[in-house]
Formats: C-alpha cells, sequence, structure tokens
C-alpha cells in the first residue's frame, strides 16, 4: 500500500513527464466535464445525460478519494473549499432528483481547475501563453464561476414563481443585465424574496463583478520586487519603477 501511495503521490504532485502528462489529463477531462454540466443544464430530458453524469461523478469520486489517500493532512483536506466543493457536485450527480433545480451548483467544479500548484506550475512551464496570461486567465474562470453560481440562485428561487424565469438561459440572461447594471426590465424577479436577491445581484455587479471585469482588461502586470520602494507589480516592458523611478531590471523572454 505505501508503494501504491509513493506512486499517486508521484503522479499528483511529481515533476516529471509523466506526472505532468497525468495532471494535464485530469485537468482535460474537468474541462470537458465542466462544458458538458453547462451544456446539459439547459435540458435535461435525455436519458443518457443521466449516465454521462454517473460517470463524471465516479471519475470525481475517484480522484477526490485518490487526494485525500495521499495527503500528508488528511483531516485539513477534508476542510478544504474545494474538497466540499467536490463533494456537492458528487451529490448533485448522484441524486439529481434530490437536488433538483440545484443542479447547476455542479460548476462549482470549476473551483478546482486553477487551483492546484502543481498544475499551475506546469502551465507556467509548458505553455507561453498562459504564463504571459496567467492573472486573466484565472480572472475568467472566477468571473464564470460567478456567474454561473448566481444564475442557479436566480433560477432556484424563481422559476416555480416567476413565469418570465422558464429555464437557465432566462435566468442566465437577467443575471448577467443585473450584474452589468443594464436592466433591461423585460425580466423581474417576483416577491419580497426576488426583490431582495435582485438587490443583492445589483451590489455584486457593482462591487465584485466589476472588479473581475476589471481585473481582465486591465494592462498585463509582472510580479517583480522594486529594490528601493518595494512596488512588486510592473508593467511587462517596464525599466522604471513607476512609484520611485530605481532602474529595473525585470528577465523577459523579449515578447510583448
Amino acid at each position: 500500500m505505501t508503494t501504491w501511495k509513493e506512486t499517486f503521490r508521484g503522479l499528483y504532485h511529481g515533476s516529471d513527464p509523466q506526472s505532468r502528462r497525468f495532471r494535464f489529463l485530469l485537468l482535460s477531462i474537468d474541462i470537458i466535464a465542466i462544458i458538458f454540466f453547462i451544456v446539459s443544464s439547459m435540458g435535461r430530458d435525455a436519458p443518457w445525460i443521466y449516465t454521462v453524469d454517473a460517470l463524471i461523478a465516479v471519475f470525481i469520486m475517484i480522484d477526490l478519494t485518490l487526494r485525500c489517500w495521499i495527503s500528508y493532512h488528511p483531516r485539513k483536506f477534508l476542510m478544504e473549499m474545494t474538497t466540499w466543493a467536490d463533494v456537492i457536485v458528487i451529490a448533485s450527480l448522484l441524486l439529481p432528483w434530490v437536488f433538483g433545480s440545484f443542479l447547476f451548483l455542479r460548476i462549482l467544479r470549476a473551483l478546482r481547475l486553477l487551483r492546484s500548484y502543481r498544475v499551475l506550475a506546469d502551465l507556467r512551464e509548458e505553455f507561453t501563453f498562459f504564463r504571459r496570461n496567467e492573472e486573466i486567465i484565472q480572472s475568467t474562470l472566477n468571473l464564470v464561476v460567478f456567474v454561473f453560481v448566481m444564475t442557479a440562485l436566480v433560477y432556484v428561487l424563481q422559476v416555480k414563481t416567476n413565469p418570465l424565469i422558464t429555464n437557465y438561459l432566462d435566468a442566465l440572461y437577467f443575471t448577467v443585465a443585473a450584474l452589468t447594471t443594464t436592466g433591461f426590465g423585460d425580466i423581474t424577479l417576483q416577491g419580497t424574496s426576488g426583490r431582495l436577491l435582485s438587490v443583492i445581484i445589483l451590489l455584486l455587479g457593482v462591487a465584485l463583478f466589476l472588479r473581475l471585469i476589471q481585473s481582465i482588461f486591465r494592462p498585463a502586470r509582472v510580479e517583480y520586487a522594486c529594490p528601493d520602494c518595494g512596488l512588486n507589480r510592473h508593467d511587462t516592458d517596464a525599466i522604471h519603477c513607476k512609484h520611485c523611478g530605481r532602474v529595473l531590471n525585470i528577465s523577459n523572454s523579449g515578447e510583448v
């Protein structure tokens, strides 16, 4: 058992090419599963969707069990947010008749996509594009998760009482319109809970949503601590610190 444990620890945390390929395979499966979650949630009438859901649930269960088994601190692992997110996803996949409208919370699986230090290190080493745009990619992922979780709340709380919210696309349309403070007005949330949820979404739109959008479209920055003032974020082609004027020596590949 110790040999098997060390083998899987090497696959999940090692730096050799075989371990890196293994982690890229897991990442690819996760991406495909998340895309499937988003598309299939638009309509869940086909029986084969439930079969695929069960297969994905088995995959996540095996992955979660292995990561817990090889962890040096299992108790700490079980308390992590991404672990509980995976548990919610597994339950929603295996018990769709119990979770019902909450099925869209399977998007929580995306929380683990780029949260692994080893996966981030692999992507930085293998792909120049990711290395240059890591912050934008992570911000985009956070934005997608945020929007679809808010959409799930709108759908769950309104689908049974609001004739204007009949599917996830309706809920997504309202959520995006509210988060961007566009407010077309053709779809509104009804009841006291609906008005309260609208206020929450609008407040989040002004604060968190716009912050995420800004982090995606603002100019790229590199991390490099200025020896004099300590400013640690600079333009990719910076030769002077914007704060104190110190000449910087930021190493780069010559690509801007």
